[in-house]
């Protein structure tokens, strides 16, 4: 069923979403600290039987310049190539190579980033631990560190999504100038944020984004992981205010209004997990207006393998 508001009135939601006042000066801070933190990025040769594309085993530093692991997948050539920075969605991780090979056999270099902490939920796996402790939380990510932006899971994994367009940009075999962004849900998020953090982000594909308007998205679905925060909530009664303070700094409205990248946004009409309502406060926060693509009978798998193939369509144009 349809879960939020018509469709006419989703492409003229524009919600105030308050950000804090130091939001820029917090996010350049992070990103500082994290460069400065130094740590060494790794690349050898995968051990998996493909062999079509050069696929490589890498680690790169992240938030406090601790190792994330993530694939590099590229086609044979001789020249730099545009690149399609992969950020995953919530519980997964970077799976196996041989499951992300579509940008390589599309002409893109590939780079998969795996997520800190997760990466046991669905999907292949990954090996990227969040070596920080935590507060009282609900099982999940949603709320770990959540009593202050400066402790919150989600400055350690954005940091280590412009971390990932860093490592990028600073490889031989990738052409600095055409490197995006792209993700799914927890991805999509992901992907608004490091488009707005990151000044050489070329181009971001958000699908059904994750972690946008969350003061709206806890009212209107009681799905995970949203539920998380409402959870927390009712046993931690007298920290809303903290809670939405700290995600402010995180959220995907507020991120998109800095993103200056050409964007693409997908949107599922009967989504449950990301009600439309927030993706669209997102979309429509974007300084220029993004290519929308809408899903009216979809739930949270939105577009799926047709939304992909209009997204690589539209990053050979963009990147072109």
């Amino acid at each position: 069923m349809l879960t939020d508001l018509p469709l006419e009135e989703l492409r003229a939601y524009r919600p105030h979403v308050p950000e804090p006042e130091d939001f820029d000066d917090f996010w350049s801070t992070t990103l500082a600290e994290a460069r400065a933190a130094g740590g060494r990025a790794t690349s050898v040769p995968a051990d998996t039987p493909v062999t079509a594309v050069r696929v490589e085993d890498v680690t790169f530093p992240g938030f406090g310049g601790e190792p994330v692991r993530a694939w590099f997948l590229a086609p044979p050539s001789d020249q730099p190539l545009p690149c399609v920075v992969e950020l995953i969605g919530y519980g997964g991780g970077r799976g196996l190579p041989h499951e992300r090979l579509g940008y390589a056999a599309s002409g893109f270099a590939h780079l998969v980033m795996d997520t800190r902490g997760q990466a046991s939920t669905w999907g292949s796996g990954g090996g990227t631990p969040d070596p920080h402790g935590s507060g009282p939380a609900h099982p999940g990510m949603m709320t770990r560190g959540i009593c202050s932006p400066h402790t919150y899971y989600y400055r350690r994994l954005i940091t280590d999504a412009v971390r990932a367009v860093d490592h990028a940009l600073g490889r031989d075999d990738v052409d600095r100038s055409r490197v995006a962004v792209a993700g799914t849900s927890q991805g999509g998020g992901l992907a608004l944020a490091a488009g707005a953090l990151h000044e050489d982000v070329a181009a971001v594909v958000a699908d059904v984004p994750f972690l946008c308007h969350f003061e709206r998205a806890v009212r209107v679905t009681d799905a995970a992981p949203y539920s998380e925060i409402t959870s927390y909530l009712s046993v931690h009664r007298g920290a809303a205010e903290q809670v939405f303070r700290t995600l402010s700094y995180v959220d995907g409205v507020t991120m998109a209004r800095r993103v200056t990248a050409p964007t693409m946004v997908s949107v599922a009409l009967m989504d449950a997990t990301c009600p439309p309502s927030t993706v669209f406060a997102a979309a429509n926060a974007l300084p220029t207006p993004p290519t929308l693509e809408v899903y009216p009978f979809n739930d949270h798998e939105g577009g799926a393998q047709e939304q992909w193939l209009r997204a690589v369509a539209w990053l050979g144009r963009v990147l072109a």
